[in-house]
């Protein structure tokens, strides 16, 4: 029995067993819902959700009917629930079945593009902007109200089928803080909602961490005219033939540092002087020479009778 023209109030319960039913009818019409499931607790409460409903909740203008919104969400009332590309179209069980739809605006692309520049440099992977694990300072960029993702009043628009007149119902209400709901488990669906791809802010980090990279220094590169002066030799080409096992054990066998310089030249000269390929054994016999005087085992008597260490290539 209505009361002035208004439906009688339903229960939750009441409310649950109605929204069952509309899901099963549409459901044998070929129509899949995908529904705000009940639970209890905040609205939302991952960082994406929670940041859609305090921005929502921010606004006098929505103040006075938000919070039957939240009601209806959590008790399961919100039915289906879908978002797109700057609209959300929502399904509402009250004393019947409100169809709800909702228009955002997209964001301005010079907004959008100085959200990404103040965000390079901080953001690592797509997982970590959607799992949240931004820095306080980006997040509060990029949740910014009226310069950030999230929309102003002004920016949305949205319709009910109930006859309330009020400027936003209850349905509406709960439509958008099911959007919160919505954001706890699909946190990308904010960004199609206002018309951006999140892979922007990726594509801009790596842009931004390109330029600050820098090549390294033409005088800390080690070239092989200057290992030539080193070692007193002309340096072959790297050979191909892998070392067998038993060459590797006679590389290894030198137990004794050598005590004459002399003696060191006298050794490398006479392989390099090999017909070329050179075997295995005078390669191996040059790399072993080369690093008893590179690992300073090769001592020198100076012109004075004292002995002095041939120091590593890098203080040559």
């Amino acid at each position: 029995m209505s009361y002035y023209g208004w439906k009688p109030h339903v229960t939750v319960g009441q409310r649950q067993k109605l929204a069952e039913k509309a899901a099963t009818q549409a459901q044998k019409k070929g129509i899949s819902y995908t529904p705000i499931l009940p639970y209890r607790g905040a609205v939302a409460k991952s960082v994406w959700g929670k940041s859609w409903c305090d921005n929502l909740e921010a606004y006098s203008d929505y103040a006075n009917r938000l919070p039957r919104g939240a009601t209806y969400v959590r008790n399961g009332s919100v039915i289906h629930l879908q978002l797109t590309a700057g609209a959300v179209q929502a399904k509402v069980m009250g004393s019947s079945l409100y169809s709800v739809n909702i228009t955002v605006q997209p964001v301005q692309q010079g907004q959008w593009k100085s959200i990404c520049q103040d965000s390079a440099g901080s953001v690592a992977s797509l997982v970590e902007i959607l799992q949240g694990k931004l820095s306080t300072a980006i997040m509060q960029r990029i949740c910014k109200p009226g310069k950030g993702l999230m929309p102003t009043p002004q920016e949305i628009r949205f319709y009910c089928s109930c006859p309330d007149w009020a400027g936003m119902c209850k349905h509406v209400a709960a439509a958008l803080y099911g959007v919160g709901a919505r954001l706890d488990q699909q946190p990308e669906l904010l960004f199609t909602l206002r018309h951006v791809d999140v892979k922007d802010l990726i594509q801009v980090a790596d842009a931004s961490l390109v330029t600050t990279l820098k090549a390294p220094k033409a005088a800390k590169v080690l070239d092989d005219s200057l290992l030539a002066d080193v070692f007193g030799l002309e340096m072959a080409q790297t050979r191909d033939v892998p070392p067998t096992k038993k060459t590797a054990v006679k590389a290894l066998a030198i137990k004794k540092p050598i005590t004459k310089k002399v003696a060191a030249k006298k050794i490398i000269a006479k392989a390099v002087a090999a017909p070329k390929p050179r075997s295995e054994k005078a390669d191996v016999k040059v790399a072993a020479v080369m690093a008893e005087v590179v690992t300073a085992k090769v001592t020198i008597k100076t012109p004075a009778g004292k002995k002095a260490s041939v120091k590593k290539s890098s203080n040559v």
